[in-house]
């Protein structure tokens, strides 16, 4: 039997003890549940048990949910690679995408964005490891599409996400994110003001919230395997 609401404690409080050894304020880190692949009623139950924020991966099963839930106080993040066809639904019923890397794709969701839902929440996706096949855009290509992205109309440039490569040395978990966070410190010091790193998984959270992470994915561990 999975217990959502245990094994949610069990996460609030690792990322709150990792947030007090780093010598940061545990409420400056968000729990971004990854519910993808698992039924309402577990969400339903994390709801309950006070979690607001649920990621999807894919975008026909996250607006099943979303329909499902019948919750207007639950943010819904979109955290999978997306795909040009599918940015409207994407704009018409989730509140923040953590995976955009081309303009193309976020002038679409600018245009598709239904001005009564409000500006809808970007993180631009940086391929921080080089990774050939990864989606994101590269660290040298980001600055310009930062820009781009801060001016369209619709959207708000929130900050930036990365998947680095696995390690397993605390150090090198570290190196990574301690990248993406002079990557946002350069876009604030241009005047773009970003509030958000999207970083630290499972198995690298305490190293993603050493370096500033402000939003960590967590599916496994409060959801049970997939």
């Amino acid at each position: 039997m999975i217990r959502v609401t245990e094994n949610l404690r069990k996460i609030r409080d690792l990322l709150a003890k990792a947030a007090v050894d780093a010598g940061r304020d545990p409420a400056s880190v968000r729990l971004l549940a990854v519910s993808k692949k698992k039924p309402v009623s577990l969400i339903l139950e994390a709801a309950a048990a006070g979690q607001h924020d649920f990621g999807e991966n894919f975008v026909q099963e996250g607006l099943e949910k979303i329909a499902q839930a019948g919750r207007e106080d639950l943010q819904w993040h979109f955290i999978g690679h997306l795909q040009s066809n599918k940015t409207r639904a994407v704009a018409e019923q989730f509140h923040w995408v953590h995976t955009v890397d081309r303009l193309k794709t976020a002038q679409r969701l600018s245009r598709q964005r239904p001005a009564s839902m409000g500006a809808l929440n970007i993180c631009l996706q940086v391929n921080i490891d080089s990774e050939p096949g990864k989606s994101g855009s590269s660290e040298d290509d980001l600055p310009q599409l930062a820009r781009q992205v801060a001016t369209l109309p619709g959207l708000r440039l929130r900050g930036l996400m990365c998947l680095p490569a696995q390690h397993d040395s605390f150090e090198a978990q570290r190196e990574p994110f301690a990248r993406l966070r002079a990557h946002a410190a350069s876009l604030r010091a241009e005047g773009i003001d970003v509030d958000t790193l999207s970083m630290g998984m499972s198995h690298d959270y305490r190293a993603a919230i050493f370096e500033g992470s402000t939003m960590v994915r967590i599916g496994t561990a409060i959801f049970g395997e997939r």
